[in-house]
């Protein structure tokens, strides 16, 4: 009896795996010569790399120091870390002998072009949205790349979890292919802006969090996430921030990566807006900035904002005259003498606290980060420096946060400031 149902569970294993390999399996496409780069025209060309900064290809494809689209940039997910592949035409480490119909398979059903299934780090799941003539000239534009010879680094990703046949299971619990379908009832912006940023721009990947697996959240669309060591904020009505993320703010953050109430771009998002997004068009940031200013409810907030100045206003005169709370004493020596507005309204290049995103989101992350660290010319407002205050102790840097949670905001006091603080060191930059 026993080694009938040894025998039974064998045969029902071995059905299992050859039906996961039938289901998992896909073919090939043949491999071609490398296309000559005179073969595309110009204007697809330039329309294909506006898709790519918007996509921001080149931010995931090159590691730190090396060339542009070669592959190697490390993403630490919850199951290893997994490396970026070269997308040069290389024929023999890139891209280029694959056909353009096996770059839209990529593109749109995460498939590479010798069959094997791609890990959704590649954020196929969003790109299935593009239309053909966009993946036509995401495809002229890399092709016309200049060839890198690199040769994928390998994964840490463990047994069996490495095992490319699984991502067959994967798609079909998480991966809905197909093109973008337009709102009937909004309006040609906002569905321009609802493509670009489901689609090339796969926002969501960022601003959306993740299951067990790795997928993003059902019903969970841009309500936060943790991503690279910061907090991606939530792009909804849940957003904490004081004044309302509306249309304006929104065009021109993503624009410049500066805003008069928000602060800057930082950590991941610097390169989003000043390597990724400025290659789009100005009307495709306005349509941009159309779409979220509804995800996020700006219209029923607008009137939020005054009071929310006014509180900024009363805050910003707590530090003039004489400190006797160390911390305040602490505040007006490191951060007072950029972060004040006398003139009435805020200075964009001096950002209020009360007004801040990192100051009042529920998570201190951002704020910690931005203290030890600073911010650069490059990822901020541009040519304007943030000193970072890595030479402050934990205790320091947590009285700073509280200090400014304290009387900045409303918001109840971040636990655990300290151990979080050395944290964050310890993760380092």
């Amino acid at each position: 009896m026993l080694k009938r149902l040894i025998a039974g569970l064998l045969a029902l294993a071995v059905v299992g795996l050859v039906g996961l390999g039938v289901f998992a399996w896909r073919p090939a496409i043949g491999k071609i010569d490398p296309p000559a780069p005179s073969s595309f025209a110009p204007d697809l060309v330039a329309r294909g790399e506006a898709l790519a900064g918007a996509g921001y290809c080149s931010t995931c494809h090159t590691s730190k120091g090396g060339q542009p689209f070669a592959g190697g940039y490390p993403m630490k997910t919850g199951f290893g870390t997994i490396y970026s592949t070269n997308i040069t035409p290389d024929p023999g480490t890139g891209i280029g002998t694959w056909s353009e119909a096996a770059f839209r398979r990529a593109m749109h059903e995460g498939v590479a072009r010798d069959g094997a299934h791609l890990l959704p780090v590649f954020p196929y799941d969003h790109f299935t949205k593009l239309s053909d003539d966009d993946v036509s000239a995401l495809y002229a534009y890399m092709m016309t790349r200049p060839p890198v010879v690199a040769s994928a680094k390998r994964n840490s990703v463990p047994f069996p979890l490495n095992i490319r046949a699984l991502q067959a299971g994967w798609k079909l619990l998480f991966f809905k292919p197909g093109r973008f379908e337009p709102d009937a009832a909004k309006s040609a912006e906002w569905n321009r802006g609802a493509y670009l940023a489901e689609g090339v721009s796969h926002c969501g990947a960022c601003h959306t969090p993740r299951n067990a697996l790795g997928a993003e959240k059902r019903g969970k669309a841009y309500a936060g996430a943790l991503i690279d060591g910061w907090v991606a904020p939530p792009l909804t009505a849940a957003n904490p921030s004081p004044a309302p993320w509306d249309q304006a703010e929104l065009t021109a953050y993503l624009r410049t990566g500066v805003s008069r109430y928000h602060g800057v771009a930082a950590g991941p998002m610097a390169p989003v807006v000043h390597d990724g997004l400025i290659k789009l068009p100005g009307a495709d940031i306005r349509a941009l900035a159309i779409y979220f200013a509804d995800v996020d409810g700006a219209a029923g907030r607008g009137g939020a904002l005054a009071p929310a100045l006014r509180r900024a206003a009363v805050a910003d005169r707590l530090n003039v005259g004489p400190q006797n709370d160390p911390a305040a004493r602490l505040y007006t020596a490191a951060c007072a003498s950029c972060h004040y507005n006398g003139v009435g309204q805020p200075n964009p290049l001096r950002p209020d606290l009360a007004l801040n995103s990192a100051v009042n989101l529920d998570d201190p992350t951002n704020l910690i980060r931005v203290v030890l660290y600073g911010v650069s010319a490059k990822d901020g407002a541009p040519g304007v420096v943030m000193p970072g205050f890595n030479r402050f102790s934990d205790a320091e840097v947590a009285r700073l946060a509280t200090y400014l949670r304290a009387t900045r905001t409303d918001k109840p006091a971040w636990p655990n400031l300290e151990k979080k603080v050395a944290a964050i060191r310890a993760q380092g930059k």
